[in-house]
């Protein structure tokens, strides 16, 4: 008696997979290109902005900008990533992408998010060490500190996320290679298996997730204690510049964060909410955090601020 295999085991190479962009909403894949793109301009002209002052500029070369030139490169490979694969499948219609280049996108993608939420974690620290012993500052953020923080930041990202690469590797597709969505994430690749994919949910959704939190609540901690120390400080002034200081710091991180912990409760557990709406909220979600940083940031710093007026018109300030 011979027995079929359950699967096709030349699935650790499979054939290229096709991403239909936003199931349902097909007719309006043009239309919803267009504010994609323009936010994508932002972001690109945006956070390049950002890095090319950060660099020129010798006054800005403190940590706190340091930790802003971080999250600006970050968020341009979040860009980058994702949004033109978007493009084309809004405008040309569905489009194919290899296993090596889903699983590359896939990395990438979730890279960029574990590397943002720790930088912002970062930011944070550095505002609760100028304000809360701005004596010892100099003395506390030194250059090898600084290092440090920087190859934690990156290692602790690429030790989260690599393994998902792994975890897909290993699983077998024979079913269909058709993933209705615009670019490749972790679980939505492992769905397509046709073995059990009990790891990549649970890995996918509790390590990411506990170190996400984690970041959180420490950035929580870090500016509670700030405004402790703001609002117990004598001068009206000095209350009034550490608020501003901190007001871009969090913006940023509410854009963050607020939308990941949506994002995630509705994934996991809005199963009456239409596949649609996930998908668009998810581009959101890739999209609008990249364009909107540099803006926070040009408008709350005024050291970004006056060296951006100067930049793009110098004329009017000689």
């Amino acid at each position: 008696m011979t027995m079929t295999a359950p699967f096709n085991f030349s699935s650790f190479s499979p054939g290229p997979f096709i991403l239909l962009g936003v199931p349902g909403l097909e007719q309006f894949h043009i239309w919803i290109g267009i504010p994609f793109f323009i936010i994508c301009l932002v972001a690109l002209a945006g956070n390049s902005v950002l890095l090319l002052l950060i660099s020129m500029e010798r006054s800005l070369h403190q940590p706190m900008f340091f930790f802003l030139s971080m999250l600006a490169a970050t968020d341009l490979i979040l860009s980058n990533t994702c949004v033109p694969k978007t493009f084309s499948i809004f405008w040309l219609g569905p489009q194919e992408i290899t296993f090596s280049g889903c699983l590359i996108q896939m990395f990438f993608l979730h890279y960029s998010f574990a590397m943002d939420s720790a930088i912002l974690l970062a930011m944070a620290f550095d505002r609760y060490v100028a304000i809360c012993f701005p004596l010892r500052y100099t003395t506390i953020l030194t250059r090898q500190i600084i290092t440090k923080i920087v190859m934690g930041i990156i290692s602790r990202s690429f030790c989260i996320i690599f393994p998902c690469v792994f975890l897909l590797k290993r699983l077998p597709f024979c079913r269909t290679h058709i993933i209705p969505h615009t670019y490749c994430e972790h679980i939505g690749i492992a769905r397509l298996a046709c073995a059990d994919i009990s790891v990549n949910i649970w890995y996918g959704f509790a390590v990411p997730v506990m170190t996400v939190m984690s970041d959180l609540i420490l950035t929580g901690v870090s500016y509670t204690l700030i405004l402790c120390t703001i609002f117990n400080l004598p001068s009206r002034d000095a209350r009034q510049k550490a608020l501003s200081t901190c007001g871009s710091h969090v913006c940023v991180s509410l854009i963050f964060y607020t939308p990941a912990i949506f994002s995630v409760l509705t994934h996991r557990f809005g199963h009456n909410i239409p596949r649609s709406f996930h998908i668009l909220f998810a581009n959101l979600y890739v999209a609008i955090p990249p364009a909107l940083n540099p803006i926070i940031y040009g408008v709350k710093t005024k050291q970004i601020q006056d060296k951006i007026i100067l930049l793009f018109f110098p004329k009017e300030n000689k």
